[in-house]
């Protein structure tokens, strides 16, 4: 029988090339790769070094993130300042209005205290000018104004100014006899202090401890 010439001659040749071990990595780079890194997990130099670089790489992310939480808190401040001073503004503009209204409230409270109707006539130009006054007062309380009820209270320079002191022995001295201008709030602050006449030691008591009026 004639043999191929191009088959092994040997069997053992042939086992021999198929158990032999073939690198995966002979035919590529990765070989040298997979070298270093074996290099570097087993050098311990480089093992700290590596570490040093995570720790400085921490380092910067805390920093960067303390940056970002300063930037945060001073924006947050900056930005209830602005609305601050706004109200602020928006608040004395207020007052100022309020201000220059009040006399008109004083006039129409003067006119209907001493104005006394005496005919139909007269008294249909009293409803008038009466309700306008209404008008402008549930105006202002829309606005947050209130007026100040003194009398009967203590005498506080913080809302009232004395202009006139009565001497009595019906009242403790100091006592706030009569509104003579009235006072206003606008909302928990003071618009306006109160005119007021105060009580003063009667005859016969020591007025040692009268109250400071301005005059």
């Amino acid at each position: 029988m004639t043999s191929d010439s191009s088959a092994p001659t040997n069997i053992n040749e042939q086992v021999s090339e198929a158990a032999s071990p073939v690198s995966p990595h002979n035919e590529s780079g990765d070989a040298s790769v997979s070298t270093e890194n074996a290099a570097t997990v087993t050098n311990p130099a480089a093992v700290s070094e590596l570490s040093q670089e995570i720790e400085s790489l921490k380092t910067q992310v805390e920093e960067r993130t303390g940056q970002y939480t300063r930037l945060a808190a001073d924006f947050e401040n900056y930005r209830k300042r602005m609305q601050k001073d706004k109200e602020d503004s928006e608040q004395q503009v207020k007052r100022v209005t309020i201000m220059e209204l009040l006399p008109v409230v004083d006039n129409f409270e003067r006119a209907r205290s001493l104005i006394k109707p005496q005919n139909e006539s007269e008294m249909t130009i009293h409803k008038s000018y009466q309700s306008v006054y209404k008008q402008l007062v549930d105006s202002l309380k829309r606005l947050g104004v209130s007026p100040m009820r003194p009398e009967g209270e203590d005498f506080d320079p913080n809302l009232h100014e004395a202009i006139m002191r009565e001497p009595t022995d019906e009242h403790p001295e100091g006592t706030v006899l009569e509104e003579l201008v009235r006072g206003y709030y606008l909302g928990d602050r003071v618009l306006r202090h109160a005119m007021v006449k105060v009580a003063a030691p009667g005859e016969g008591t020591s007025p040692d401890s009268s109250p400071t009026a301005s005059s």
